[in-house]
């Protein structure tokens, strides 16, 4: 099977640094909601400008290419993971990116739908592009995301920051990592679980809500444990490996109570980056995971295994095996 690198992974934020606890709409929640949105290990967060979504897409996306080598009139497929809410109806965030970046002979799509595991989504078309069609050597993977309201506490889970993140998949040499096996796995049941009301409601009145908070703190936990426990377990199994093997665990970052809940539920140690990514930037959507991938391969070591793993409420979880390689090296062949 054609062996597919990830990485390295390049990153944009906004300058604007905003301590957690100076957040004016904290001073709008009952004190209850205002502890807890203090006690999710989240110190700061970056907040962009309304319309800088796009910047920080091409940001990241222009520096990936630089560190990959390549010119974006060379890019064989871009694919872009979906903001929290789309500056226009109808319009094609994606193509846009493409023409802002001279990615003129790119296959192009946009990806979403499925929250944070969007990103995971866009790996499984990237692999299969890589994989399936002879002409395609390299695609590149971009996500942005800014808040879609003014506010950024998701309650109960996390609080929003901004940023973006690219990363080139390929079949060539120069990865961070090999993507060794891979699987996305979706729950309609739970599809409008968090939703922002946003017909005939003003721009500046939209909030992010939960319809059924017991839902998402019991039923949903329960059914996301189930699942990422038997993905982890037939990942593992087809490639003949044990967690035991596993240098590093890395997931997205909602909070420090999310990754003490994975840790006993799942008996794995989550990688100090993602605390520290959470705590410097909050939740970033589908970004975390590159985000957090980039931070944890400077203190992995050539042949370590990772696995990373991904869930939104929409809902849907995705486990990825992965492989550090040497820098500027490809290492063998995929499982």
């Amino acid at each position: 099977m054609v062996a597919i690198t990830l990485g390295p992974v390049s990153t944009a934020f906004p300058e604007s640094t905003v301590v957690v606890g100076d957040l004016a709409e904290l001073s709008e929640l009952p004190p209850a909601r205002r502890a807890h949105a203090l006690s999710l290990g989240i110190t700061t967060v970056r907040c962009a400008a309304d319309d800088a979504e796009h910047d920080l897409a091409a940001e990241a996306a222009r520096d990936a290419l630089e560190r990959a080598g390549l010119a974006a009139s060379e890019l064989d497929a871009l694919l872009v993971v979906g903001g929290r809410a789309p500056r226009y109806l109808l319009a094609s965030e994606a193509t846009r990116l493409q023409h802002r970046l001279g990615a003129d002979r790119a296959f192009v799509a946009g990806i979403g739908e499925l929250g944070c595991v969007s990103i995971s989504a866009a790996f499984a078309l990237a692999a299969a592009l890589l994989r399936g069609d002879a002409r395609c050597g390299t695609v590149l993977v971009v996500a942005a995301a800014t808040a879609p309201t003014r506010f950024r506490y998701r309650a109960p889970m996390t609080i929003l920051g901004d940023g973006a993140a690219a990363v080139v998949l390929g079949t060539g040499r120069g990865g961070r990592y090999q993507l060794v096996d891979h699987e996305v796995r979706s729950d309609g049941r739970y599809a409008d679980l968090f939703r922002i009301d946003y017909r005939d409601v003003r721009s500046d009145q939209w909030r992010e809500t939960c319809a059924d908070e017991a839902t998402y703190s019991f039923r949903l936990a329960v059914e996301s444990r189930k699942r990422l426990a038997a993905m982890n377990a037939d990942i593992l199994d087809r490639n003949g490996l044990r967690l035991a093997d596993m240098s590093s665990v890395l997931m997205q970052n909602l909070s420090a109570g999310a990754f003490a809940f994975w840790e006993e539920a799942l008996g794995i140690g989550i990688d100090p980056a993602c605390h520290r990514n959470l705590a410097g930037f909050g939740h970033l959507g589908s970004a975390d995971v590159l985000v957090n991938l980039d931070l944890a391969a400077r203190t992995r070591a050539p042949g370590d295994y990772v696995l990373l793993l991904n869930s939104s409420p929409v809902a849907a979880w995705s486990t990825s095996l992965l492989r550090r390689l040497p820098d500027g090296d490809l290492g063998g062949a995929s499982s």
